[in-house]
């Protein structure tokens, strides 16, 4: 059978053998779609070029390509394991830091190599919206070192749209680092001397009052990876975008196999307990849930929180008044000005496409209802035949709700949480037109390391392994039985500045759960918009490195498996699928129409039980 020779696919088929060629490995099998660029075992995947096949998409097309035979070839996956960090913001910028050097390498061979990593850098920076940042704050810290290290590794300038970022960061950078940004220019050749170079780059980055207090109180004797671990407070997680771009086992920045493998060498090094000692994949042969109730009970896992007593539900009305709620709604009203129109269409779009899947039937010959206007004649010609009446059958798909768990966590600042905004805005709108309820929760926590946990944890002289060591604030935005216009005001809450702060996803999602289960709908989706892993230093700080990522995936697991809630999750700029069986990631606001419909069109065209039962016998 002759081959496409169109101008697609023959750069396909050149693009492939390129990789191969500097990745000297003639085994890897190149596959393009609209999903991020990473590796999986000896599977690669590409950005999927347009028909139109501009200069810049070749270009961006080729700098994906070139990153990943380059990481191929110059990354030990075995030697970044053992030297990896163990806090999830450290190992976010040592991951950034070793793609860098992987980078590095290649552009500082190949010319050509050089031009397409920088057009593949540019692209990335706008689609991720960090062109258009105004505050240091808006640019993950992790990006920033990036850009650092590639300009020192190979005297190359950032590309046009992560300029401005990198001179939000430079002068901050420079008085801390740039001693260390040279040494890893030195060291780039050797894998090993450059990763202690990155982690020696990462400590200095941490010399701060907060953080040498963090490393003094704990206690598990991992004196260098403890305190090169760690990165400003200020930062949360906003290195886990590039993290999840760069993790990998077998050259794979998004592998979600990898990343699992090198948790669980990191959990071998750092468990001093067996009550740690379950894996990821464990589960037992009975759900832990309480009978009574169907809910999902954490104590069946092992995992614990020191205290619950500082813990808080609330309500997004009693975290400030009215007055600031309006300005704080206006706000994202302003920034979804430019997107009414595209809103307008999504939310009809889908709106025609759930509305054609209910199935509308009557009832006849009733005795009460509506009267049968076709059945009169009957009547006419016999007075003495009673009067018939109908009755419109309820259909499934009206008798279902909806909650929107969304992630508050500090590194959703900026675009994130306002595409996350919308996100809940166009959804909830659309489906409370359909006929279904939608309830709108957030999760963070009530302060920054710790918070009144950890305080009394050291008043009770730090006892080893304590659990989750901070105090969770779930936020309720929208009850689902509230209507809409009542609680549209209380999405603004999401720009307030200090709101959000670390995220602990497992408990999160087991307390969204707890809720929706116990309604009396029979259909229950539950969808969760976050931007990454879970991650709270001062539970990490004094427990296994994979403590809260562990405990997220085990409540996954028995959702997707035993429970009747429908599971599904959007990633923000992240890959969630390592974590959920049934996700979508999108970067931007114009990539929700077609991702969001198509998710959703999806759940509705299932049978629920007999989804159930296929997940039961799988």
């Amino acid at each position: 059978m002759p081959q496409d020779d169109s101008p697609i696919e023959v750069f396909k088929r050149a693009t492939t053998a390129t990789v191969r060629a500097i990745s000297e490995r003639p085994d890897i099998t190149v596959a393009y779609s609209s999903e991020p660029a990473g590796v999986a075992g000896t599977r690669a995947r590409l950005p999927q070029p347009s028909r139109l096949l501009t200069s810049a998409e070749v270009a961006k097309v080729r700098g994906a390509a070139d990153a990943v035979a380059l990481r191929l070839r110059h990354h030990n996956a075995k030697l970044h394991a053992a030297r990896m960090p163990p806090g999830e913001v450290a190992r976010a910028a040592f991951e950034a830091l070793e793609q860098a050097r992987c980078e590095a390498i290649g552009a500082t061979q190949m010319a050509g190599v050089a031009g397409n990593l920088a057009a593949a850098l540019d692209d990335r920076f706008k689609r991720q919206g960090l062109d258009r940042v105004t505050e240091r704050e808006q640019v993950p810290l992790a990006e920033a070192v990036r850009l650092a290290a590639r300009e020192a590794m190979t005297g190359e300038k950032p590309p046009p749209n992560a300029r401005h970022a990198a001179e939000l960061w430079k002068s901050w950078l420079e008085s801390r680092i740039g001693r260390s940004l040279h040494e890893l220019a030195d060291s780039m050749d050797d894998q090993e001397a450059y990763a202690r170079c990155a982690k020696h780059l990462l400590s200095e980055l941490d010399i701060d009052v907060g953080q040498e207090d963090e490393t003094q109180e704990d206690e598990d004797g991992e004196d260098d990876d403890k305190a090169e671990g760690e990165q400003p407070e200020e930062q949360g997680r906003e290195g886990e975008q590039v993290s999840a771009e760069a993790d990998d086992s077998d050259s794979d920045p998004e592998s979600g196999d990898e990343t699992d493998a090198e948790g669980a060498e990191q959990e071998e090094a750092s468990e001093d307990s067996d009550e740690f000692s379950t894996e990821d994949t464990e589960a037992p042969g009975q759900p832990w849930r309480d009978d009574q109730t169907g809910s999902l009970d954490p104590n069946g896992l092992n995992y614990k929180a020191f205290t619950t007593q500082f813990d808080e539900m609330v309500s997004a009305e009693d975290l400030c008044d009215a007055d600031e709620l309006s300005r704080l709604r206006l706000m994202l009203d302003q920034q979804l000005q430019h997107l009414q129109g595209v809103i307008a269409k999504l939310a009809n779009r889908l709106q025609r496409k759930l509305m054609a899947k209910q199935t509308r039937s009557w009832d006849f010959d009733l005795e009460e209802g509506i009267l049968d206007a076709a059945r009169l004649a009957r009547v006419v010609i016999n007075p003495l035949t009673p009067l018939s009446f109908k009755m419109e059958q309820d259909t499934d798909f009206r008798d279902t709700v909806v909650t929107l768990l969304i992630d508050n966590s500090g590194s959703m600042r900026g675009r994130p949480i306002t595409i996350a905004a919308i996100a809940a805005d166009i959804l909830a709108r659309t489906l409370e037109r359909c006929g279904v309820k939608v309830e709108i929760l957030g999760f963070t926590t009530r302060a920054w390391k710790g918070g009144m946990a950890r305080e009394r944890w050291i008043q009770q002289s730090k006892p080893q392994n304590p659990g989750r060591l901070n105090d969770l604030r779930h936020i309720i935005y929208k009850a689902a039985d509230a209507p809409w216009r009542r609680a549209r005001k209380n999405l603004g809450l999401m720009l307030r500045e200090g709101v959000l702060k670390e995220n602990i996803d497992g408990e999160a999602l087991l307390w969204a759960h707890n809720r929706i289960v116990g309604r009396p709908e029979q259909r229950r989706i539950l969808m969760v918009i976050s931007d990454g892993a879970p991650v709270d230093d001062s539970t990490l700080s004094v427990n296994p490195g994979n403590y809260l990522e562990r405990h997220l995936k085990q409540v996954i697991e028995y959702i997707e498996r035993w429970s009747p809630v429908e599971l599904v999750a959007i990633g923000i700029g992240h890959d969630v699928t390592r974590y959920y069986r049934r996700a979508v990631t999108i970067v931007d606001a114009e990539q929700l129409g077609g991702t969001m419909i198509d998710k959703l069109a999806e759940l509705f065209d299932e049978e629920p039980k007999k989804a159930v039962a296929m997940r039961r016998a799988s």
